[in-house]
């Protein structure tokens, strides 16, 4: 299968790892991964803040770059993009755009899945291969729940990953308080919100804590970096990608280092 990957704007400027675990994983699973390079950012930024009919090239840029017929499947490794794709790109397209746009977005947005979702539904997987020995909890971050509904499929995933102790989150549901320009323009609230999670995370005595999103995980990580808690983020991608063979490399260049 040929796969896409939509990094995101975020992913692709500050967290290009997941980006790259994103594609070792899809290709470890024996498919063709493409990167096209004329990706840019999903818009939600834009929408979410009033600015609809600007955001009106991005929509158009995303069906012209990932309508290549000859691109399988979409993947985007953020549960926020994918709920702005999958949701807001049909109300901007009926709204603003002609009835060709409206019908190419339907047409990419049947192709377009977070990796989760890729993963089990399209699939079939939930042992993917991956080694990870460490004490993880997860935070389902506020579009894959209530947007596009990944329901337990991160779970399912993470359960089969060789080494991983998984521990619950205490009443993870909650929001981070990110909500991207919502905690610019409310940082009182965003900061009390992820003082909660982060008081949350220490709770489960994990060493990681990991998400779908990298915008949730900057939020929880720097809140977390700032309490000097030692606990660290990581995507869900990044999980799933490692390998028993990363792992051992890993402690040969530790023990050189050493």
């Amino acid at each position: 299968m040929k796969v896409g990957i939509f990094a995101t704007c975020l992913a692709d400027t500050m967290y290009p790892e997941v980006v790259r675990a994103t594609a070792k994983l899809l290709t470890r699973l024996g498919h063709d991964v493409v990167f096209p390079e004329g990706q840019t950012c999903c818009g939600q930024m834009h929408i979410n803040t009033g600015y609809q009919k600007d955001s009106m090239p991005l929509v158009r840029n995303y069906v012209d770059t990932f309508g290549d017929a000859s691109i399988d499947a979409v993947v985007v490794p953020s549960g926020s993009c994918t709920g702005s794709i999958r949701h807001q790109h049909p109300l901007v397209a009926g709204k603003f755009g002609a009835d060709s746009l409206q019908a190419q977005v339907a047409q990419v947005n049947d192709k377009t899945y977070e990796l989760s979702e890729f993963l089990v539904d399209v699939l079939g997987l939930t042992d993917v291969g991956a080694y990870f020995p460490h004490k993880v909890t997860y935070h389902p971050t506020c579009h894959s729940l209530r947007m596009i509904h990944v329901g337990s499929r991160p779970y399912r995933l993470l359960s089969h990953v060789d080494g991983l102790e998984l521990v619950e989150l205490p009443m993870q549901q909650e929001c981070c308080g990110f909500g991207g320009t919502f905690a610019v323009k409310n940082a009182a609230t965003s900061t009390a919100m992820v003082e909660d999670k982060v008081a949350h995370i220490a709770e489960t005595g994990a060493e990681y804590c990991t998400a779908g999103d990298a915008s949730c995980l900057m939020n929880i990580g720097g809140a977390m970096s700032r309490l000097q808690m030692g606990t660290r983020t990581i995507h869900l991608a990044q999980i799933l990608a490692a390998t028993r063979e990363d792992a051992d490399q890993r402690m040969s260049l530790e023990g050189v280092v050493a």
